[in-house]
């Protein structure tokens, strides 16, 4: 198996060497942007089509509504100094002039601009509205997407640390980053139909043509600081994310149910907290340094724009000053200058913003595209003839996990009939729990093959192939669900068959305590949900995870490590039980208490993850060999502790 050390974000834009590089890499910029977005609003749009369609409208009417308060508001401020001057000239030349201010033109604009201020309102409203309503749905949409590719991912992906940066990355922008990406972008289009009629207002004004040009020229420095801040930021936090994952583990580590007493027994907060702390300074440092330049950079450019400004200012007020613009104008272009000089700033941060959310979304589409390696060899997969026996063979299997060169299991050549019970055994390290992931085919195989009935595990359909084992991993699974449906999850393909379920609770010795529980097989485990959650102690969830072994039809049995946490009586009760429940089938167990092995048709020893021994419990011991060795010092210590 290859080591699983991709980049994912080895396909990031180099930056340019010379002037010659530049085309392409902004190329490869603008193109990689509008692919992310494009991505995005994919997302959106099978997440809801109205969700886009009301995004769209209300874009629009959030661009153009100000630029009609705009106009509405000059056309008013006209309107009334036609009328104050009609008036002083009336009285100046002795005419009486009484005019209705309910009957002109100036309270029928007002009624307008009453009815914009409503529409302006109600669009605002609806665009929260839509915003907050799509962001629920988005982040669903997004963890159901992480959710139903981590599925299907590898096993070996969650042995690598670059896996768990692509899974925190991912998982950090699957609640923000979609739709506070297309709302920003949304927020550009508005922004940006408020910018081209503003412009389109000031170049049809006497003899200010040149001053949007002017205005769009100055606001560029500010863009290209935005962004290359944005992208710095990006990287940083990309090539952080070791440090962030720290912080988290340290935080986690304090508020952990089940370390909070080590933790407390070996005054250990302090020793976490101040580890925290060190991260976080290390962190704290870099971020601190980039938000800091940036801002120094738009300070600066602020001064800029502010001088330029109240040149354009004086320039209009001179015009009115000479008769050639109206009070109405003079708001108007001053307003125009404004919006302008905002809209553009809003726009640049908005689009920096997009731009930096659409690289975050980088995260997410490289964990998607995460590869799947355990998957059917062939193109027509194989079907596992289940409710039989099976013939196992391992041939000439070793195994390395990934991003490693030490090989955990050598060159094993090993054979399982049908019916046959099989041991394990080892010291720790030896690789049995390894046989039991790759005879399973949570991997595969650095090298050799491991055959079913004769044909490779690899040609079989993977979902098939796990459906006929029934296993007990030494770190069991411990959920936060009902008794019952703890044990109803070692075959969750069934409905519910309480009875069942009630007879593998039997078989499991794990029904006495099961009705010493408040509500039964209904009591709720844990607390994390339930504040009458019940904590088992690790013998009694030991026997739910043997009852759901027991619950479970399967072909092949493997317990690795079932009766670690009980008591020598409860183990040899569950071993009379295993008795029933392996008839037919082929069984396999990993066990340090070597007194299970004498019950075996097979005992295998492993060493160093290598196959040193293989035979029954007599021929090993005659053997005198490692089997004897750990055999006789096991039960050496049963005899000094009863003496």
């Amino acid at each position: 198996m290859p080591p699983l050390r991709d980049d994912p974000y080895k396909n990031q834009p180099k930056p340019p060497k010379g002037l010659k590089d530049v085309p392409r890499y902004v190329g490869e910029i603008v193109g990689g942007f509008f692919s992310r977005l494009g991505y995005i609003v994919s997302m959106v749009w099978k997440t809801g089509h109205w969700i886009l369609i009301l995004m769209v409208l209300t874009a629009f009417l959030t661009g153009i509504l100000p630029v009609v308060g705009s106009i509405l508001s000059k056309e008013i401020l006209n309107e009334l100094q036609k009328v104050i001057s009609g008036r002083a000239v009336a009285e100046a030349s002795g005419e009486l002039r009484v005019a209705s201010f309910f009957g002109s033109m100036v309270m029928l604009l007002l009624i307008f601009f009453f009815i914009h201020k409503i529409l302006t309102n109600i669009t605002s409203r609806i665009s929260t509205a839509v915003t907050r309503i799509a962001g629920e749905k988005v982040v669903r949409h997004v963890k159901m997407q992480i959710m139903e590719k981590a599925k299907t991912l590898d096993l070996a992906s969650f042995d690598l640390p670059e896996f768990y940066e692509m899974l925190e990355n991912a998982n950090r922008e699957a609640g923000v980053r979609p739709i506070s990406v297309m709302s920003s972008t949304f927020d550009a289009v508005s922004k940006i139909i408020s910018l081209v009629s503003y412009v389109v207002i000031l170049v049809m004004a006497p003899g200010l043509w040149w001053v949007a040009p002017i205005m769009i020229v100055i606001s560029v420095p500010t863009a290209i600081v935005n962004f290359t801040y944005r992208r710095k930021t990006f990287n940083y936090m990309r090539r952080r994310s070791k440090d962030r994952r720290q912080m988290n583990y340290y935080s986690d580590l304090m508020v952990n149910k089940d370390m909070v007493k080590e933790i407390r027994m070996y005054d250990l907060a302090d020793n976490f907290i101040d580890e925290y702390d060190k991260v976080f300074q290390r962190y704290y440092a870099g971020i601190r340094k980039l938000i800091i330049k940036e801002n120094a950079w738009h300070i600066a450019l602020t001064f800029i724009s502010a001088v330029a400004n109240l040149i354009f200012f004086g320039v209009i007020a001179m015009k009115v000053f000479s008769g050639q613009i109206m009070i109405g104008d003079y708001s108007l272009y001053t307003g125009a200058i404004t919006s302008i000089v905002s809209t553009v700033a809003g726009l640049i941060t908005v689009s920096a913003h997009v731009y930096e959310g659409t690289l975050f979304i980088d995260n997410l589409i490289a964990f998607m595209k995460k590869e799947i390696t355990v998957i059917p060899s062939v193109s027509e997969p194989c079907h596992v003839n289940s409710g039989k026996p099976h013939t196992i063979e391992f041939i000439n299997v070793s195994f390395a996990y990934p991003g490693t060169d030490r090989l955990v299991l050598k060159n094993i050549n090993l054979k399982f009939r049908p019916g046959e019970t099989v041991v394990l055994v080892g010291l720790n390290g030896a690789g049995k729990t390894t046989f039991i992931k790759l005879l399973t085919r949570l991997y595969d195989p650095t090298e050799g093959q491991i055959l079913l009935d004769g044909r490779d595990i690899r040609e079989y359909d993977v979902k098939e192939l796990y459906s006929i084992f029934g296993i007990i991993f030494q770190d069991f699974g411990k959920y936060a669900v009902s008794v019952s449906d703890n044990i109803r999850y070692g075959d969750v393909r069934r409905e519910g068959d309480e009875a069942a379920i009630s007879r593998a609770a039997e078989k499991a010795n794990a029904d006495d305590f099961i009705a010493h529980l408040p509500r039964g097989y209904d009591t709720p485990l844990m607390r994390y949900f339930e504040p009458d959650g019940i904590e088992l102690s690790i013998g009694q969830w030991q026997k739910l995870s043997i009852a759901r072994a027991f619950y479970s039809k399967s072909d092949i049995l493997i317990l690795d490590e079932p009766t670690a946490s009980l008591d020598p009586l409860a183990e040899q009760e569950i071993f009379t039980q295993f008795d029933e429940l392996r008839k037919d089938k082929t069984t396999i167990f990993v066990s340090h208490r070597l007194s299970s092995a004498t019950i075996a048709s097979k005992i295998v020893v492993l060493e160093y993850g290598e196959l040193i021994e293989e035979g029954t419990h007599k021929e090993l011991m005659a053997a005198k060999g490692k089997y004897y060795e750990l055999f006789s010092t096991q039960a050496s210590r049963y005899i000094e502790g009863q003496e």
